[in-house]
């Protein structure tokens, strides 16, 4: 057990007032946490649970009951299976792409079968069974947690012990035990509620134990952070949507898949009758239904009241009222993507007001073009994404360039109401609407583009020269070899020189590998520096001196070595010299780590100022650098918003470029400002706490999402996919 970790039970620290890590909490619950399903996995009590739901299933209560018992005599591979996943998903769950696995996205639907769909709703059904059994502890928790991540107030959604992290580990353990899914989808929400149990108890000792390590908890929440996702932010406060939404998974699913749709000619209503029909069950409607056909069926002239003209009419009713139900389903999705924007509090008010009034174009849209649920390309979800994503570029609304901004789509939101009042055209004006704006965004960009494609360039070619002065180091380590060369030069050679040689080569245009002898050169400066072979042949030191010294002054030019470490380096070089033509013994001289160490990104001064290139120590003040938090941020994707620390300053900018081998990164502000940086500063700047997500890009997409996990959270309580649809 780690130095300082609690023993059984937890409660008080082994140091009272040592500094607790988020590390070591988190390696602290995974060891608390490994015998954990030894304790839920208790047969006779899972099966009680399972009566007491009625969740027996029947004839297939035997097999639960057997499957149990196997699992219990398996119990020690169980609970290793479940430690492994665990453990996993704890560390993955540290940062924002952990919430890219959810249990439910709005564009999977579509794709997924029915015991699928069910499988999602046994996740959800077990996540709640586990929240309400440590909703009294929880937020103790959430709170200490948010300190140790460096946060000032609570972050529940970035919690990595959340509830969802252990329900995740708890089925794909017995996805990994159980491979029959009907018998998986009966024991999971027994068992969870059994974690849920213990799993609080755990929350509290947990919390006790970091209290008495010193941990104070992060402060009340008020408006979400800016690095909550707009899919954990939303859905958190829509109790009353979720009342009134007709959603349904399997209604939701029907409705991306185009089942709700217009149907197909007069020839094939007999194919479209089932489909209809189910339409129909879902609205409570077969009867009305019927009643009518019967109705119609006596007015109608005997000759004219065939078995073929009732089946046709039945076929036309239910397509159509097939359709009335998706109309109703595509308003509400929309009404609930829209509100979960409107509540995200990342867009700033303003801009919140626009997307309000676009609620009345899109309610058209919804009724005659299905093809925005399921077209992510769609231009009415590419206007709404471009909108809200440019948005994120200001904080507030007196930065410079939003008055400009704000003016542009607002009016666009103008023209999209003027334009639209046929439900047809909606579509195509939503296209020629964004067509406007991108010209307008251009023409305001053109500049800002120039300078940004050549700060990419000049990365570019640093990323190039910097890969390859790697292999080139690593060809000079071989040509040392064992011999007696300072570790001085040996660092010089295989850092800034590798850079030198990788340059000349790439600038070098008659083809040779080695065109100014830059890499030649290494061999003879090895030699020279070695005082016991180089001073048996002292007239031949003498003679490639001053070749040496002027060609290392014209290489390290090239790349604009700054003069002060030349002359360093000189020094020490010229020392060795000596050493060799007067015989002495050298001694290894002492050269500072930071200094003796290869270069991270090695960038030369133009570069630097093309892309505003920013080092380590620009970016970690020491109230930053100090804080021991770390930030709620994974891999970040091309075009996410962030908050970042210059200067001692947070700014907001947009991931707008990475290098094909992701060693620089390159930010840019709404403003213009381009702040670059390497991969090991950005992972300091995460150390540190000193980044922070805002947006990853898609926030329409993750606005849907959030009306998929409403769908899901909704057919909980419609016992399964097959109940909510009708089917037997």
């Amino acid at each position: 057990m780690m130095a300082g970790s609690p023993q059984v039970p937890l409660g008080l620290s082994d140091q009272l007032g040592a500094r607790v890590s988020l590390g070591d909490c988190l390696e602290t619950a995974l060891n608390q946490a490994s015998g954990l399903m030894g304790k839920v996995m208790q047969p006779e009590s899972v099966k009680k649970k399972l009566n007491s739901n009625n969740a027996s299933h029947g004839e297939n209560g035997a097999g639960i009951a057997m499957i149990l018992e196997l699992l219990s005599a398996r119990m020690d591979s169980v609970r290793e299976n479940f430690a492994a996943h665990l453990r996993k998903a704890v560390y993955e769950g540290v940062g924002v792409d952990a919430y890219s696995r959810q249990l439910m996205r709005f564009e999977d639907l579509q794709l997924l079968e029915e015991e699928q769909l069910d499988e999602s709703i046994e996740q959800a059904r077990a996540q709640q069974e586990i929240e309400q059994a440590v909703e009294a502890v929880l937020p103790q928790l959430d709170a200490l947690m948010s300190t140790l991540l460096g946060w000032i107030r609570v972050q529940p959604q970035i919690n990595p012990l959340r509830p969802a992290i252990f329900v995740r580990a708890l089925c794909d353990c017995l996805a990994d035990h159980i491979p029959d899914p009907q018998v998986r989808g009966a024991v999971v929400a027994p068992i969870a509620a059994r974690m849920g149990l213990h799993l609080a108890r755990l929350y509290k000792e947990l919390a006790d134990w970091l209290r008495s390590n010193g941990v104070e908890p992060a402060g009340l929440s008020s408006p979400p952070p800016p690095g909550t996702p707009v899919g954990q932010n939303a859905t958190a406060s829509m109790g009353s949507s979720v009342a009134r939404t007709l959603l349904t998974l399997d209604k939701l699913r029907r409705l991306l898949s185009g089942e709700l749709d217009a149907g197909p000619t007069q020839q094939d209503f007999g194919m479209t009758v089932p489909a209809s029909v189910v339409a129909l069950q879902d609205m409570r409607q077969v009867e009305a239904m019927v009643q009518r056909l019967s109705k119609r069926a006596k007015e109608a002239k005997a000759g004219d009241a065939t078995q073929e003209s009732l089946k046709q009419a039945a076929a036309r009713m239910a397509l159509a009222d097939g359709k009335s139900l998706g109309k109703q389903l595509g308003e509400e999705v929309v009404r609930l993507m829209l509100e979960n924007l409107l509540q995200d509090e990342r867009l700033l008010a303003r801009v919140r007001g626009v997307l309000a009034s676009l609620e009345p174009v899109m309610l058209r849209l919804a009724k005659s073009d299905q093809q925005f649920f399921s077209n992510k390309a769609h231009p009415a979800r590419k206007l709404i994404e471009r909108i809200t994503s440019r948005s994120l570029g200001y904080s507030s609304e007196q930065d410079e360039g939003f008055a400009r901004f704000i003016q542009s789509i607002e009016s666009a939101t103008v023209a999209l109401n003027t334009r639209t009042t046929q439900a047809s055209d909606t579509a195509s004006a939503f296209s020629q609407v964004m067509v406007k704006l991108d010209a307008l965004w251009a023409k305001d960009d053109e500049a800002l583009r120039i300078k940004r494609e050549e700060a990419a360039r000049a990365l570019m070619q640093a990323e190039q020269r910097n890969m390859l002065a790697q292999y080139l180091a690593q060809d000079f380590r071989e040509r040392a070899g064992s011999k007696d060369i300072p570790q001085s030069v040996l660092d010089f050679a295989c850092g800034p020189w590798a850079q030198v040689v990788a340059q000349s080569q790439l600038a070098g245009k008659d083809g040779t590998s080695d065109p100014l002898g830059y890499s030649a050169m290494v061999d003879e400066l090895f030699w020279s520096v070695q005082p016991r072979v180089a001073r048996r042949n002292r007239t031949h030191l003498v003679e490639i001196i001053p070749g040496i010294l002027g060609k290392l002054r014209q290489g390290l030019q090239l790349v604009e070595f700054p003069p002060e470490r030349i002359a360093a380096f000189f020094d020490e070089l010229i020392g060795l010299h000596e050493a060799a033509l007067e015989g002495r013994k050298t001694h290894a001289i002492d050269i500072p780590a930071q200094e003796a160490a290869n270069p991270d990104v090695w960038l030369r001064a133009k570069e630097t100022q093309d892309a505003g290139y920013v080092t380590e120590d620009s970016v970690m003040p020491t109230e930053y650098a100090d804080s021991g938090g770390q930030s709620a941020l994974g891999s970040l994707p091309v075009n996410a918003w962030v908050e970042l620390v210059i200067n001692g300053a947070w700014l907001r900018v947009q991931l707008n470029w990475v290098s094909p081998h992701r060693s620089l990164y390159m930010f840019v502000s709404a403003s213009g400002s381009t702040h670059s940086m390497s991969q090991r500063t950005l992972d300091k700047l995460r150390e540190a706490g000193s980044i922070r997500m805002v947006s990853d890009g898609h926030m329409v997409e993750n606005a849907l999402d959030a009306v998929a996990q409403t769908a899901l959270r909704n057919s909980l309580g419609s016992g399964s996919t097959k109940q909510s649809s009708g089917k037997p």
